[in-house]
C-alpha cells in the first residue's frame, strides 16, 4: 500500500528547501550586482560617487560572500551535490512510501527506451531553437534573464565543460523532472485522483519560483517551459522524455552562449 500522505509531506519539504535555496541565490546575485555598481561608481571622476558607494556598502557589507569569489568548479560541484542529495531523498521516499514507478512515468506507457530518448532529443531541440530565438529578442531589449546566472556558471576549462555537461546537467535535469513532472504531476495525479493538467499548472508555478535568481522575466519564461515539459510528460507518460529534453535545452543554451560565444 502506498503511503501517499507521508510521501506528499516529504515532497513538500524538498520543494521548501529548493525555494529557500532559490531565495538565497537571488539575494547573493543581488549583492553581487550592488557590489559591481558600487565599484563602477567609485571610478567616476565627479566626486559624487563616494556617497552612493558608501551607501551600497552599508546595505551590503563587504563581509557578505559573493558567488564570484568561488571557483567555477566549486560552484558546479555544489550544484551537483545539492541536487543529487535532494534526488536521493526523493528516491528514498519513493521506495519507503512504495510509490508505483509507473505513476512517475518510469517503465510504463507507449514511449519507452530508445524511442523515449529520441523523442526527448527532438522535443529538447525544438525548445532550444525557440529559446535561442527568444534570447535574441531579450538581448536586443537588454533584458536577457539568464545572462548573469549563465556567466556565473560559465566553464573556463575543458574539465569545467565536462563537469557541466556530463555531471551537473544530467543530475539537475533528472532531479527537477522527477520532482516537478514525475512526482508533482504524475504521482500526485494517481495518488490523490487529481487532474494532471491542474497539477501541471501548480508544478510549473513552483518550478518558476525555484528559478527566482533569473529575475521576473526569467521566472515567467521558466514557468512557461515548465508547463510545456509537463504537457509533454502528460502526453507521453514518460519521465525519460522530459529529462532528456530538459538536458538538451540546458546544454544547447550554454554551448551557444558560452561555448561558441554567440551574441545576438
Amino acid at each position: 500500500m502506498t503511503r501517499w500522505v507521508a510521501f506528499a509531506a516529504l515532497t513538500a519539504a524538498v520543494v521548501g528547501v529548493m525555494l529557500a535555496a532559490a531565495r538565497a541565490s537571488t539575494r547573493a546575485l543581488s549583492t553581487t550586482d550592488t557590489a559591481d555598481t558600487a565599484a563602477g561608481l567609485e571610478s567616476l571622476p565627479d566626486g559624487a560617487d563616494h556617497l552612493d558607494a558608501t551607501t551600497a556598502e552599508r546595505q551590503h557589507p563587504s563581509s557578505t560572500p559573493s558567488p564570484d569569489a568561488l571557483p567555477t568548479q566549486a560552484l558546479l560541484l555544489n550544484l551537483a551535490v545539492s541536487h543529487g542529495f535532494l534526488a536521493a531523498v526523493l528516491a528514498a521516499g519513493i521506495w519507503l512510501a512504495n510509490v508505483p514507478l509507473a505513476s512517475l512515468g518510469v517503465g510504463a506507457g507507449p514511449v519507452t527506451g530508445s524511442i523515449a530518448v529520441a523523442v526527448g532529443l527532438a522535443v529538447g531541440a525544438a525548445i532550444a531553437v525557440v529559446n535561442t530565438l527568444l534570447s535574441v529578442v531579450a538581448s536586443r531589449l537588454n533584458v536577457d534573464p539568464s545572462e548573469q546566472l549563465r556567466s556565473l556558471l560559465a566553464p573556463e576549462t575543458t574539465l569545467d565543460w565536462a563537469l557541466l555537461c556530463f555531471v551537473v546537467f544530467p543530475i539537475v535535469a533528472g532531479f527537477e523532472e522527477l520532482l516537478f513532472r514525475g512526482i508533482l504531476v504524475g504521482a500526485f495525479a494517481v495518488g490523490f485522483d487529481l487532474s494532471p493538467w491542474l497539477l501541471a499548472v501548480v508544478s510549473s508555478a513552483l518550478f518558476a519560483a525555484g528559478h527566482g535568481a533569473q529575475g521576473r522575466l526569467g521566472v515567467v519564461a521558466t514557468g512557461v517551459l515548465g508547463f510545456v515539459l509537463a504537457a509533454v510528460f502528460i502526453s507521453t507518460g514518460s519521465l525519460l522524455v522530459v529529462a532528456v529534453a530538459h538536458y538538451v535545452v540546458n546544454v544547447v543554451e550554454f554551448l551557444v552562449a558560452e561555448g561558441l560565444g554567440w551574441t545576438p
